[in-house]
């Protein structure tokens, strides 16, 4: 078979790339943030030293999930977008009460409550459903 004559390799949408990225960035994000919880409960920054190393495990499991829909994403794998929009929908409560904490706290939660928008605009963009709803074969 010739160049000519393979067919044309389908690329991933922009928008499913986006979205991806963005779900990758705020799961990494939650992961580190587990893992300083547990680092301040070791290093006996707080008083209730067995309640925050097991918080911190809690919540960098649930950043493990969304780097794994964003991996699903990239593979154009239908049931990464889920977790994903889920992720993406999480972040704009979260927005909301850092934005009302006020201080310098505004500013990042505009931002996360941007990243949110963009997110779930990305994943239910339809050049990114045809991409992971399409029959493969």
């Amino acid at each position: 078979m010739t160049a000519e004559t393979s067919a044309p390799v389908p690329t991933r949408p922009v928008s499913l790339t986006l979205g991806a990225a963005i779900t990758a960035l705020e799961g990494a994000a939650l992961a580190v943030v587990g893992v300083w919880d547990m680092v301040s409960a070791l290093s006996g920054q707080t008083k209730q030293l067995a309640l925050n190393e097991f918080g911190g495990v809690v919540i960098v499991l649930l950043g493990v999930l969304p780097v794994l829909a964003a991996r699903a994403l990239l593979k154009e794998r239908r049931w990464g977008r889920s977790p994903a929009v889920l992720t993406n929908s999480l972040c704009l409560p979260v927005a909301y009460y850092m934005v009302e904490s006020g201080g310098a706290m505004v500013v990042v939660g505009g931002l996360t409550g941007l990243l949110g928008l963009v997110g779930i605009g990305a994943l239910l963009n339809p050049k990114s459903t045809a991409a992971l709803y399409t029959q493969q074969g």
